[in-house]
């Protein structure tokens, strides 16, 4: 089951350059269904699955498998961690929050000055990065040493929870949506042969989805993601991207792409046949995978269905469980679609 699947995928550590445990997870999943499974140089994880129609090379569908996390670059000698970010996180979201570090999943918590100790100038400003450190309970620097190490990676705390009218809060939800949709689809019977590429760094750059395109080299890409939905009232209607609830987003552009004009056409028509709900970005925001992919050899065709995610690159990302359910549905008739020669 989707959720089912989801929930695991985000409960799992995976920050970008870490991507172990979710590759390992898949990796079973795919090796179960059938699909023969390999993992390049960069860690993508690129599993090819037979379909009633051969079609080498035609389509690959991408996601990514690493959430944004932190990196310990110093330990003091009172034994706290500083660390920088992996991706592109909202200091305002670190102060206070649980994390884990490393494979054995030390605990800890993002700390700061006490709010008792601040000048009124400091309050009004976001602290920088320097100001924060990671409090794991080590009384010494040697203490410390005992349970992390520099470059040990560290990822919020996974508590799940659905809520409200059918809502889901978690970590990772960018981009474990699109894994989940990927491995349900994958362990299905599918019309034409597909490729499938779980990709990792996508966000320090797009990095993984580079090689594992090259190595592909697809006619079609289709990328399944998280998108920000900034739909919060305090939002000026004019900036808000998209809405959770009200379908996948279907993007015609983004900060790093112009996707392809029909395949766009083709996914808005697919749902209106399909009565599925769906809505593209009525604020140009955001990047994906399908930067890079695009752009490979001779070039890609590319396509994108997203959720709507709210606080996104936060421990509390937000999104509707229906408009999971739907995003799959919508996934599924692209890839019967284009082995119906629609494309």
């Amino acid at each position: 089951m989707l959720l089912d699947t989801l929930k695991t995928l985000c409960a799992l550590s995976g920050p970008s350059s870490y991507e172990g445990p979710v590759r390992d997870y898949l990796k079973a999943r795919a090796q179960a269904s059938g699909a023969a499974c390999r993992v390049d140089g960069m860690g993508n994880l690129i599993c090819e699955k037979k379909g009633a129609t051969a079609a080498p090379g035609r389509l690959m569908l991408c996601a990514h498998m690493d959430e944004v996390g932190l990196i310990i670059k110093r330990i003091t000698d009172e034994g706290y961690l500083k660390f920088a970010c992996l991706g592109g996180i909202d200091r305002r979201v670190l102060i206070g929050k649980p994390v884990f570090l490393g494979k054995d999943r030390v605990p800890g918590v993002i700390g700061l000055k006490a709010i008792h100790l601040t000048t009124a100038e400091e309050r009004k400003k976001v602290p920088k990065l320097e100001e924060f450190f990671i409090d794991i309970g080590a009384a010494s620097r040697e203490e410390a040493e005992k349970l992390t190490h520099l470059g040990d990676f560290a990822v919020f705390s996974d508590s799940i929870i659905e809520y409200g009218d059918q809502m889901l809060k978690a970590k990772a939800i960018d981009d474990r949506i699109g894994c989940a949709v990927m491995i349900e689809l994958l362990e299905k019977d599918l019309p034409m042969d597909v490729t499938f590429a779980f990709t990792v760094q996508e966000e320090v750059g797009t990095r993984g989805a580079f090689g594992a395109a090259f190595s592909v080299t697809p006619e079609i890409a289709l990328i399944l993601e998280g998108t920000t939905a900034s739909d919060s009232p305090t939002t000026d209607t004019h900036r808000r991207v998209c809405y959770p609830g009200r379908g996948p987003v279907v993007p015609y552009m983004d900060g790093g792409t112009v996707y392809d004009r029909k395949l766009f056409a083709l996914l808005g028509d697919l749902a209106e046949e399909g009565h599925i709900p769906w809505q593209t970005k009525e604020y140009v925001s955001g990047g994906t995978d399908a930067r890079a992919i695009q752009r490979t050899k001779t070039g890609v065709r590319v396509a994108a269905i997203s959720a709507a995610v709210r606080y996104l690159h936060s421990p509390s990302s937000v999104a509707s469980i229906r408009d999971f359910t739907n995003m799959e549905a919508l996934a599924s008739r692209f890839v019967e679609a284009i082995a119906a020669g629609r494309a």
